[in-house]
Formats: C-alpha cells, structure tokens, sequence
C-alpha cells in the first residue's frame, strides 16, 4: 500500500484527535450515540479539505470549529423537527357534534398525496390558521416559499377534491369537521 505523506499526516492527525473531537460533539449536543458519528463526518469534511488545512497554523482549532458548526446544525435540524411535529400533530379542542368522517377521510387522502413542503403549508396556514410569517418560521423557510407552496398546495387539493370542497377547507373546514377524522387518535 502506497502512503502520500498527506495521507500519512491524516492518519496521524486523526489518530492523535479523532477521541478529542467525540467529546466535544457530545458535550455539545449531548448524544453520545451521535457524537461518534458527529466526530467522523467532521473528520471526513477535513480530509476534503486536508491539502489547505494542513498547512494552516491551528487545524485542531479548525477541527473543533467544525465539529461545533456541525453540533449547531444538528441541534437546529432536531429543534425544527420537534417543532413540526408538535404543530402538525396539537390537537385543537374544539369538537363537531357529527364528523364529516368521509370528507375527512378524502382530505386526509388528498393531503397525503402532496409532497411534504406543500402539505406542512397547506395544513400550518389553513389547518392551524397560522400566519404566513409564522409557517415560515415553524418549517425553517421564507415566507415567500410559504406563499408559493401554499398556493400550489390549494390548487392541487382544488384538483384532487374539487374546487368546493377545497374551498371549504380554505375556509376553515380544517378546523372543524374535517379535523375530527384526520388527525390521529380520533
């Protein structure tokens, strides 16, 4: 097997602080399970790099740095996530004395049926009467992204249900007899 001294200064490199990185993305994410794999996707983007890296003055300093940039996202990334799913799944409190429970049913047919972008859309600003600023901020994206998938997420429910009964769910219908039936555990 042939060695390039940049391999071999890699090697050498992440042997001395492959352990070093773990315990900073565990002390920083608190996932020990991750933290492993946090300190290796660290290490494989410094190996990309590893022809500028190693000339510079403090490539541990630079390690640690990404490793931490990685930590931030993947904590951002879980904090959305839970987010999301805490918004798509609260239940509102309000209940419908008789369910259209087969209009929930073809609602929850047609929402599946988007791509999930337009279906958080659809549901955060109609289901939920989120503003637009707000969908945004929930999902991690621009408000105009909320406009344009909204709207694209309408029109195909309009073409999957027919324009009355997307309409109605414009309306609120989500709210009330509709949400009954989607929403899991009813």
């Amino acid at each position: 097997m042939v060695v390039d001294d940049a391999s071999a200064e890699f090697h050498d490199f992440f042997e001395r602080h492959y352990a070093e990185l773990s315990r900073l993305a565990f002390l920083l994410t608190g996932e020990s399970e991750g933290a492993d794999d946090l300190a290796a996707d660290a290490m494989l983007a410094l190996w990309h790099r590893w022809d500028r890296l190693r000339a510079a003055d403090h490539p541990v300093a630079y390690a640690r740095g990404v490793v931490a940039n990685m930590a931030r996202n993947r904590t951002r990334r879980a904090i959305r996530e839970r987010s999301r799913v805490r918004l798509l799944w609260a239940g509102r409190t309000e209940r419908v004395e008789e369910p259209d429970v087969a209009g929930g049913v073809d609602v929850r047919a047609a929402l599946a049926r988007l791509p999930f972008r337009k279906r958080s859309c659809v549901v955060l600003r109609h289901a939920f009467d989120m503003s637009e600023k707000e969908t945004a901020q929930a999902l991690g994206i621009s408000v105009g992204t909320v406009k344009s998938q909204t709207s694209k997420g309408m029109a195909e429910l309009r073409r999957l249900l027919g324009v009355q009964a997307a309409g109605d769910l414009a309306e609120g219908g989500f709210g009330g007899r509709h949400s009954q039936a989607s929403a899991p555990g009813r």
